[in-house]
């Protein structure tokens, strides 16, 4: 249920995710909302366009941040894995503002369901519990997201294009979830505009494949030929888990395997899925999928793409 006398904020709204929350905040949502707050350290030619549309751009420094939330009802954090002190400055913060609806910087894998120390994983983890004790009333929307469409079909999750070799761990039939950053945001803006009646934890499925249905997608738009192969799970599992790696591509590979990323109805054997939630029937927009980057990309994502396996 839609909100439309509440107050949205987002911090890091200039971020690869943030930009999609305020565009579809200021866009397809905006009747949803009585007004929305940027928060900025400094002004940009972005957030002065933002302005000329409408936004208010608040700058801030952390002594400031609850005057710089004044008014907000809804707090939506986007800033990246690089501001984990900035994100626990914020989050102290709200207990001196009427923020009572907050959506902290998750926007990834369901790393919850994998509760093992990851440096990536691990202040995400302390900032979610921060956030539940410092501010019990207050109420916090985890909304995880799969894969990044974007970002994922490239050498760091087995899709070597260069080489023509598609490499899955377990299993090259098991499906993993993709979300567009477009399509987060959009999303995200709906949940927002639920308030208090959004869920507590939201699982967006986007579009689901396999890596052997994402090599037959690919082939098609003219990637050529990809030669499919198969790495053991446990073996690989054992040598991400032993491997030291300030990120996390090696246990989300054996994710993907295991299916922790199967982000589709429970009924048919997913985690389950939250796009009806958001996007019924898809009448508010249609989700990117698989196929649209292999059309985009005439089936080479990141062809140029030079990376070196941890």
């Amino acid at each position: 249920m839609s909100n439309p006398l509440s107050t949205v904020a987002v911090a890091g709204a200039t971020g690869n995710l943030g930009k999609h929350v305020v565009e579809a905040l200021l866009t397809q949502f905006r009747p949803r909302f009585s007004a929305i707050i940027l928060l900025t350290r400094k002004a940009s030619p972005q957030t002065d366009e933002w302005k000329s549309r409408g936004a208010t751009i608040v700058q801030y420094d952390e002594p400031n941040l609850p005057k710089s939330l004044e008014g907000v009802d809804v707090l939506i954090n986007t800033v990246g894995s690089s501001g984990k002190a900035f994100k626990d400055a914020l989050v102290r913060s709200l207990k001196e503002t009427k923020v009572s609806v907050y959506f902290p910087s998750e926007f990834g894998a369901d790393h919850y369901s994998y509760p093992v120390p990851h440096p990536e994983w691990d202040p995400k983890k302390r900032h979610f519990e921060l956030a539940s004790s410092l501010a019990p009333e207050m109420k916090i929307v985890r909304v995880v997201v799969g894969l990044f469409l974007e970002d994922s079909i490239g050498p760091w999750f087995g899709f070597d294009t260069v080489r023509g070799v598609y490499e899955a761990v377990g299993s090259a039939d098991q499906e993993v979830s993709y979300n567009s950053y477009e399509d987060v945001g959009r999303s995200v803006a709906v949940l927002a505009g639920m308030g208090r009646d959004a869920p507590d934890f939201v699982r967006l499925g986007g579009s689901s494949f396999s890596i052997m249905g994402t090599a037959e997608v690919m082939r098609k738009a003219g990637g050529g030929e990809i030669e499919v192969k198969i790495t053991g799970l446990e073996e690989y599992k054992s040598w991400a888990e032993a491997t030291e790696s300030e990120t996390p591509e090696n246990y989300l590979r054996f994710m993907m395997g295991e299916g922790r990323l199967k982000h589709i109805s429970k009924d048919r054997g997913g985690l389950g899925c939250d796009n009806e939630l958001v996007n019924p029937g898809e009448s508010l927009w249609k989700w990117r999928t698989i196929a649209d980057l292999a059309k985009e990309s005439k089936g080479k994502p990141w062809a140029d793409a030079t990376w070196t396996p941890s």
